[in-house]
Formats: C-alpha cells, sequence, structure tokens
C-alpha cells in the first residue's frame, strides 16, 4: 500500500457556534433565532480535516487551550486520523471561538472570529514544528494566526521543497513580500478585491485580479468565486473550472476551506494544477449540502464519485 502524501496545515482551531436565523440583529436588538450547533471549526483545522478525509497524511500545527473546546479539537482531529505531534497545548490561554450567522433564506454566512491560544502562534512554534513540514508534499497556511508566523511557516516549507499554498482569509492588510513565497494564493472574490484593491464581480475581473497577485511575486492565483467556480491564472497556465451542480445549499460556512484542502490534497498527489483545481471544487460543492463545516468535509469516494460524473 502507497504511502499517503502529506499535506502539513499551519492555521487555527476554533469552536464554531453557529445560529440560523433570517437576518441579522441590527444594534440593540434581539432576535429569535431558528436553530443552533456547535460544532469544530477554524480554517487551519477545517483543511486539515478537509485533506485527511481526500486522503492525506495531514498534520496539524497550531495551539489550543487545555479547555473543553480544546477537547474538541482533539476528539475531531483523532476521528479523521490527523497528526498532531505540532499542536501545543497551552495552559495560559484559552482555545478559540467563532459567532457563525448562517441565513435560512440563503444558506449564505457571517463570522466573528476570535483566535484564543492561537493568536500567540509564533516563528519559534513554526521552527519547533520543523520535523512535521520538512518531509510534507505541500504546506498551507492562511492568516487567522499571526501573519509573521505564517510568513515564517512558507519560509520553512520553501526550504525543504515543499508546494506552498497561501489561503489569505480572512483579508486583511499584508506586506507584499509575503507573495514570492507562494506557489499559489486562494482568495475568494471578497479577499482578491482586498489584496489588490481591484473590484472582482466577474470572471474578467477575476483574472485582472489575478494578473495582479502575479504582478506581486505570487507563482500562481487561484481565485474561488463560490457558485461560479473557480479561476486558476500563472505558471500553470489560465483556466476557470465551474462549480458542480448544488441541489441544496444547506451551508457555505466551510466551502473555502473545504476546496483549500481538497486543492492541497490533490497537488499532495501530484495531480495537474488544473485538476487540483477540479478537485478543490468537488470537495466544495459537496460541503455545502450538509450543516456544520469540518461536519460537512466528504469522504474520498464521494469525491471521486463526483468527479466521476463530469
Amino acid at each position: 500500500m502507497m504511502a499517503k502524501p502529506a499535506v502539513a496545515v499551519l492555521g487555527i482551531f476554533v469552536a464554531d457556534l453557529a445560529f440560523k436565523a433570517k437576518r441579522l440583529p441590527v444594534m440593540g436588538e434581539t432576535i429569535l433565532g431558528d436553530g443552533f450547533k456547535d460544532g469544530p471549526g477554524g480554517k487551519g483545522s477545517n483543511q486539515v480535516v478537509a485533506a485527511a478525509r481526500a486522503g492525506a497524511d495531514a498534520r496539524m500545527i497550531t495551539r489550543i487551550g487545555r479547555d473543553t473546546f480544546g477537547a474538541m479539537a482533539q476528539k475531531t482531529w483523532a476521528a479523521h486520523g490527523v497528526n498532531t505531534s505540532a499542536v501545543i497545548l497551552d495552559d495560559s490561554l484559552p482555545t478559540g471561538a467563532a459567532f457563525i450567522f448562517v441565513s435560512t433564506e440563503t444558506g449564505n454566512n457571517a463570522i466573528i472570529v476570535e483566535s484564543g491560544a492561537a493568536a500567540s502562534l509564533s516563528p519559534a512554534d513554526v521552527a519547533a514544528a520543523e520535523p512535521v513540514i520538512a518531509d510534507a508534499k505541500v504546506f498551507i497556511t492562511q492568516f487567522e494566526q499571526p501573519i509573521e508566523t505564517a510568513m515564517a511557516g512558507l519560509r520553512l516549507a520553501r526550504k525543504h521543497g515543499a508546494i506552498t499554498i497561501l489561503n489569505p482569509a480572512p483579508a486583511v492588510p499584508v506586506d507584499d513580500t509575503i507573495f514570492p513565497l507562494c506557489d499559489y494564493v486562494t482568495p475568494n472574490e471578497t479577499e482578491a478585491a482586498s489584496l489588490t484593491g481591484l473590484p472582482v464581480e466577474t470572471e474578467a475581473q477575476a483574472l485582472a485580479a489575478a494578473r495582479a497577485l502575479i504582478a506581486k511575486g505570487a507563482k500562481n492565483a487561484v481565485i474561488t468565486l463560490g457558485e461560479k467556480g473557480a479561476l486558476l491564472h500563472g505558471e500553470a497556465g489560465t483556466l476557470m473550472v465551474p462549480a458542480f451542480p448544488v441541489a441544496k445549499v444547506v451551508d457555505t460556512t466551510g466551502a473555502g476551506d473545504a476546496f483549500n484542502g481538497g486543492f492541497a490534497l490533490a497537488l499532495a498527489e501530484g495531480q495537474s494544477p488544473a485538476d487540483a483545481v477540479r478537485f478543490g471544487c468537488a470537495l466544495a460543492g459537496l460541503s455545502v449540502q450538509k450543516p456544520g463545516t469540518a461536519p460537512a468535509m466528504p469522504t474520498r469516494a464521494e469525491i471521486d464519485a463526483l468527479l466521476a460524473k463530469r
């Protein structure tokens, strides 16, 4: 049996506290909700679970607290076979949490994240995780932990020859020196607009934004466009990959993480960039048909079955 390809993820875990309602309340208002659920979340954790369920030797690099939410994280990773040798248990800070509003009308979401212990992730923590990164085929990180820590991870991954992916979420101001460290930058429309200062509402505008990201130093840009699919542009060529048909959108909260985890795993397997984008789109399409984030990540059998239909 062939060894699973290794994907290392530097990011955060938070407990998702999801509230369903027709709309968000205005300031000073209280409204009745239409449902509540808690569960595992955080972009890094969602991505590592997505990669693991798709077939990766998935490795998590983060900090969590010694508390109830931290126990939720450990249970989640254990259930999916995630390597946690680079997870630090923090005795002084709590595990993070996220407030998630999910519209009962559209399935779309709005989120507030507090990173908790993971907000103190440092370049020194990354250096300590070198054994986990050293033989990884792909390394992926985001902006929910400090940016200097993300950059340290990208540099270390580059040192060891891993494919580097930056998922620049949430959108925050960032120095352009981060982009030359990236083989792939994978923003959604909002994040791409924030990073480039360009509108991203059409495929043509997405391509202009992708070109701007390449001009900043990234080798490739993959801009995810929700129900439209994803645009790949850069050294790997230019290709618009349409989204997979979805019978009913239940919850879009983890769609971007599903895409990134699947994209990373596909690249680690040696799939072409175009096929890796298709693979990521398949994960995203499957994930939005279930509630939640990590619990909505599809299995490899589900992914392969969907890809076989196209």
